[in-house]
């Protein structure tokens, strides 16, 4: 009986937004590779045994290899295919490591292949894989193409890429990269081909295995408002040549990182919720890692971009970053610095005069200044205007559609989580007059907001929302925290109190301040995690045991008005229960969702809780709030 892993997609190479490549399908062989977004993006393998050949990985005239086990865990996706008494073993590696940020930013990918002699004779057994070079280019036409072969570091490596090179050239929500160049480097003779790279190698059942790496270099990442800027790993002069040889020099070891940081994420995630955990956790860590680019900015300093894949194409979007930071406060807390670094440095510029904090710094890779709630729509493809270089008084964006207690309340908590966590409290005192404007913003619109947008905005406009007003309080108390101000602790706990007599403490608190409906409290997680001591245990108790009976088939739904929910808030709203009974209750119908979901996308974070099928928003960061039980 084959041993398989079933998720809606399984991740192959996954390094940044446009380097996110996955198998939508329960084997290996049913379909080509793609995007995240849905454009093929062949990785094709062929298995020849004794001069059989067939599939072991995507699609093609040749029979399928017999897939037998497909494990996916955080770090490494591993396959066994079978074919004519010969075992092959392919295993593709992302070394996605919180502790060596060079090689985290590295788009570079490590598999290897090995076989073994099922029938104990000796078999003549190849290997070949192809990778298409609509890795290089975005649509359906393709562009004229270049290419070569050469040594490097005493390994046979082949590029590939456009003729013409226009990088940065595009902004979209569904886009794929239409610059830069493909790398492949192997044990084997790697050559460029027709239609992209391939190599070919021979394997001793029982011998060692090929090693191989794909890696990419997108030339430059993001437009940081002007300036064109690389990958974190190349700030101080090195290339993807550096790169490549670099994993070639240590990739033993880093497979051994690669394992290592696997077994800890399985112990952390068993000990925090059990095996439906787990699955959650290996879901959700390259996926995550790989809706951001690191890189380095003008100043040398760190700052983390998220893209806002399937929901509009934002880039640096502060309600993104905010429900994704419970898996960089747990394994690397500067990484939340890094995420709002961007967010601090545009709020500074003359354009933005509001008193509240921005939505996003654009559209990917532009960090050009915010584009949600402009007044002036770009389609997909093009390229909004630098807003960064506006001047004060442009009105730029309509206030109607901004999120102004939502986006205050995300900073400060976000800043002040970081440093409880270990991050460097340098950056929330360098944007300290920013810190000031929003936590005053907070306290006179946040204990009962108006009609506006938060996070959830797919639900349309709220009044009197009361998880927007429980984030507002939050984040009073969490700029108490980071500030020293015992004058807004002091304010964040009168707020609560107001809160706490208006919706009670018995479970089943409203939807809105007035009494409608009902939702789940996710925003008070920071209450728990943070101690700062807002509401009585008792209120948590008693609100996590009143959404079991709200349960469906795969999740509580997000609120009363609709049966879809979010996976990352489930996760929230599970931590703030004591009771493990109740984390598990919570817990499994996601794990339920991605062993049977109809939908062949990356991991959605926003789906029916009775169908189990993706409503929208595909491989987004906010997963990374699936780690808020390890905090």
């Amino acid at each position: 009986m084959p041993c398989i892993d079933r998720l809606p997609a399984i991740p192959l190479l996954a390094s940044d937004p446009y380097l996110s490549i996955w198998m939508p399908a329960d084997t290996m062989t049913q379909t080509d590779a793609c995007h995240w977004s849905g454009p093929a993006k062949p990785i094709r393998g062929v298995l020849t045994v004794d001069g059989a050949a067939c599939r072991f990985l995507g699609a093609g005239p040749e029979p399928e290899a017999d897939l037998t086990e497909l494990k996916v865990t955080a770090t490494r996706t591993c396959f066994t295919s079978e074919f004519a008494g010969v075992r092959l073993e392919t295993c593709f590696a992302s070394p996605a490591l919180p502790q060596d940020l060079d090689l985290l930013s590295m788009p570079v990918t490590l598999v290897t292949l090995s076989a073994v002699s099922l029938d104990g004779a000796e078999h003549d057994v190849r290997v070949k894989l192809h990778l298409s070079d609509r890795l290089c280019y975005d649509g359906d036409i393709r562009p004229a193409m270049s290419g070569a072969s050469f040594v490097l570091n005493g390994k046979s490596t082949a590029w590939c890429g456009q003729t013409t090179q226009k990088p940065l050239s595009h902004s979209a929500d569904h886009s794929t990269i239409d610059w830069g160049y493909l790398y492949l480097s192997a044990d084997g003779e790697t050559t460029l081909v027709g239609d992209g790279l391939q190599t070919c190698c021979s394997l001793s059942a029982g011998g060692p295995a090929a090693r191989l790496i794909i890696a990419y270099d997108d030339i430059a990442s993001i437009n940081y408002f002007g300036d064109l800027c690389k990958p974190w790993y190349r700030r101080d002069g090195r290339q993807i040549t550096d790169a490549i040889r670099c994993v070639q020099e240590h990739f033993d070891t880093i497979l051994n990182d690669c394992a290592r940081l696997d077994a800890r994420l399985a112990e952390d995630a068993r000990s925090a919720a059990g095996e439906d955990y787990e699955r959650l956790v290996n879901a959700a860590w390259r996926h995550t890692f790989a809706a951001h680019k690191l890189i380095a900015t003008p100043a040398g300093e760190m700052a983390f971009l998220s893209k806002e894949n399937d929901s509009n194409g934002c880039i640096g979007t502060v309600d993104v970053s905010y429900p994704s930071i419970p898996i960089f406060l747990k394994y690397c807390p500067e990484l939340v610095n890094a995420l709002c670094r961007p967010v601090l440095e545009f709020a500074s510029m003359p354009v933005w005069t509001e008193d509240f904090a921005p939505h996003d710094v654009g559209r990917y890779p532009l960090a050009t200044g915010q584009v949600y709630a402009a007044r002036r729509h770009v389609g997909q493809g093009e390229c909004y205007p630098p807003y960064y270089l506006y001047p004060a008084g442009t009105d730029v964006w309509d206030v109607r559609y901004q999120m102004p207690v939502e986006e205050c309340g995300n900073m400060l908590i976000m800043l002040e989580a970081g440093r409880a966590f270990g991050a460097d409290p340098a950056l929330a005192k360098q944007y300290r007059s920013l810190l000031d404007t929003w936590v005053q913003y907070l306290v006179k619109y946040g204990e009962d907001p108006d009609e506006q947008l938060c996070t959830d905005d797919f639900a349309g406009h709220l009044a009197h929302n009361v998880n927007l007003a429980a984030k507002a309080i939050v984040g009073v108390a969490c700029y108490a925290r980071l500030t020293g101000e015992e004058s807004y602790a002091k304010q964040a706990k009168t707020m609560a109190e107001h809160l706490l007599e208006k919706i009670g403490d018995k479970g089943n608190t409203p939807l809105t301040l007035d009494g409608q409906g009902w939702s789940m409290k996710y925003n008070l997680l920071w209450d728990k995690v943070l101690g700062l001591g807002l509401m009585p245990e008792s209120f948590y108790a008693a609100e996590t045991a009143s959404y079991l009976p709200r349960i469906n088939t795969y999740g509580l739904p997000l609120d009363s008005r609709a049966d879809y929910t979010k996976s990352d808030w489930i996760c929230w709203t599970a931590r703030m229960a004591d009771d493990a009974a109740v984390r598990t209750a919570l817990i499994a119908p996601i794990a339920k969702e991605l062993r049977e979901t109809t939908s062949r996308v990356p991991f959605s974070d926003w789906y029916d809780t009775k169908t189990g099928r993706y409503v929208a928003f595909i491989a987004r960061s906010v997963q990374g709030g699936i780690f808020a039980l390890m905090l």
